[in-house]
């Protein structure tokens, strides 16, 4: 899934980006028409059925939107996957594009009142916008008679996607209840062993090896932080125990049950002048914030960075690895366990972060005629066999039938044919809307248990061994964003302006670490004058309320 900040592609596992929709089918009313008595469906609710609806029986089609500007469908039935899917479920999804101007699409959509059936998006904000204008069908009474969702994301999830009224209006995207993600320190596996295989545990042993690297091999990029230097956040973890790069993008901090500044951090400021040092040594690309992710993509799968630090190195790291070990078996990729600061526990260090309600969500709007066609399909794509169908294909090919779990007994062809194997599942990583992580990641290792370790898979191994054992779980921080109209809002991309600003030059223009603190000085000056304490008691409002929700 392309997306960069990836920060979820991937890393994910690792990594991607989906959704789904459906319409037209008879059998249920317009989903505009007032609700009946006895079918809790007051309050903009749409009358049931009291059959469910049955997939594949009759065509079905609905409009999709991602609303996002890097988002562009693909098209929907050219990869096997979706061809199967829609020769088999009689299921068409009909892309709308954002044009690479998703807030501007939105909110013409929303004016001219021609919404799509589906849109895929960011929780918070826009979709309570949407919500609160009476523009989307609650769940709530599709959630037992297609039970896939509520038994794989479990009532504590769903209850936190809550909106204000008590209704559900938000279907999940890689929701799990256990540890997942790819964001940590991907290592150049040849030119590390060539550097007679260093130590690589503390921040200072990072430091002495990137200048290694510079002066052997001055065609290599010592250190990548990739599109925007969104690698620097995942790096705040090396400064402090428990502290996950959430924080920085979030703009706040916990401490004593509040959020506090993050410009006045003593972590976020020290991570700011290592980086400082590192671009000033000329250790980092210095285009690190202008560069485009194809250019971070060419540079990892070319073997030409040392240390890649993202969110999902992962995806980048695999496509090098293959194809650098298969010129050279001494070259390709590993990766090491999170860097730390001299004095703090390893294991208490946490460079990505996991939530509970996953990536992002699919929604579904009152222009669908038959919204509830559109959730038994969305419902049956997040259960096991949607899931194996979008994520390995059709079954004959890489799998064929599965055990007394639901997980798919993979094929031969599964690992002899890595190469149709991989290429088909980069085919539908934009199609992966509404991700079960636990059935994913799980069928992955229990396969992966079976082979030799040189026919396992590089990422599932890594995943495995660092990856998913050093992300923090931040459910608890989720949805502290207010909407863009508030006071709180307006508020906010103020601070984001500061906060965008004060990194970057905190990074390319100070010339020492006095510099930097200088830069964050003014920052912080700015951002109380913008309002930044009122923002953030919102946020801390909003945290403690999902704290009260997970204790519950």
């Amino acid at each position: 899934m392309k997306k960069v900040n990836k920060a979820f592609l991937s890393a994910l596992s690792v990594t991607i980006v989906i959704v789904f929709a459906l319409a037209g089918c008879s059998g249920s009313n317009n989903a505009n028409e007032p609700a009946k008595e006895g079918n809790n469906g007051e309050d903009g609710g749409t009358e049931q059925t009291s059959e469910a609806y049955e997939l594949g029986k009759e065509p079905l089609e609905f409009s999709f939107y991602g609303h996002y500007d890097w988002y562009t469908m693909p098209v929907w039935g050219e990869d096997l996957a979706t061809k199967w899917i829609k020769e088999n479920k009689k299921v068409n999804v009909v892309p709308i594009s954002s044009g690479g101007a998703a807030k501007n699409k939105l909110s013409t959509m929303i004016v001219s009142k021609e919404l799509p059936d589906v849109m895929w998006m960011e929780r918070g904000a826009d979709v309570e916008k949407l919500r609160a204008e009476g523009l989307l069908v609650p769940f709530d009474d599709y959630l037992d008679k297609y039970p896939n969702l509520k038994k794989w994301a479990g009532e504590s999830t769903l209850d936190m996607l809550r909106s204000p009224d008590g209704k559900l209006y938000q279907f999940p995207n890689w929701y799990t209840t256990q540890p997942n993600g790819n964001s940590g320190y991907l290592v150049n596996k040849k030119i590390y062993n060539e550097l007679g295989a260093p130590s690589l545990e503390t921040v200072d042993d990072l430091y002495a090896y990137l200048k290694q690297v510079k002066e052997k091999y001055p065609d290599v990029v010592p250190l990548e932080l990739g599109q925007t230097a969104a690698g620097m956040d995942v790096m705040v973890s090396a400064f402090a125990e428990n502290r996950p790069f959430t924080f920085n993008t979030m703009m706040a901090v916990p401490q004593d049950n509040k959020l506090v500044s993050l410009f006045a951090d003593p972590v976020y400021r020290e991570l700011l002048q290592f980086t400082s040092k590192l671009y000033r040594e000329k250790l980092i690309s210095q285009d690190t914030f202008t560069q485009k992710l194809e250019q971070v993509e060419s540079k990892v799968v070319s073997g030409k960075v040392a240390v890649y630090v993202a969110s999902s190195p992962t995806e980048f790291g695999a496509i090098g690895n293959s194809q650098l070990s298969a010129q050279d078996p001494e070259a390709g990729y590993i990766m090491v366990w999170p860097v730390h600061k001299a004095g703090l526990d390893k294991n208490k260090i946490f460079p990505g972060d996991y939530k509970q309600l996953g990536w992002n969500v699919s929604v579904i709007t009152k222009n669908a005629k038959n919204p509830e066609a559109i959730f038994a399909f969305l419902d049956w794509f997040t259960g096991p066999e949607g899931q194996r169908t979008i994520m390995w294909g059709p079954e004959g090919l890489y799998w064929d039938g599965v055990d007394g779990e639901e997980a798919p007994l993979f094929t031969n062809k599964f690992t002899s044919d890595t190469k149709g194997r991989d290429e088909l599942m980069n085919s539908t990583v934009n199609f992966q809307w509404n991700g079960n992580t636990v059935y994913v990641d799980n069928s992955k290792t229990k396969f992966e248990s079976t082979l030799p370790a040189e026919k396992r898979s590089w990422e599932t191994y890594w995943q495995s061994e660092i990856t998913w054992k050093t992300q923090f779980n931040t459910t608890e921080y989720v949805n502290l964003d207010p909407a863009g109209d508030s006071e709180e809002g307006i508020i906010a991309q103020s601070i984001l302006s500061i906060y965008e600003q004060a990194r970057a030059k905190a990074v390319m223009n100070a010339k020492s670490d006095e510099e930097v603190i200088a830069i964050l000085d003014k920052a912080e000056d700015d951002a109380q004058k913008a309002g930044y304490e009122k923002l953030l008691a919102y946020k801390t409002e909003k945290w403690q309320e999902n704290v009260a929700k997970l204790s519950e």
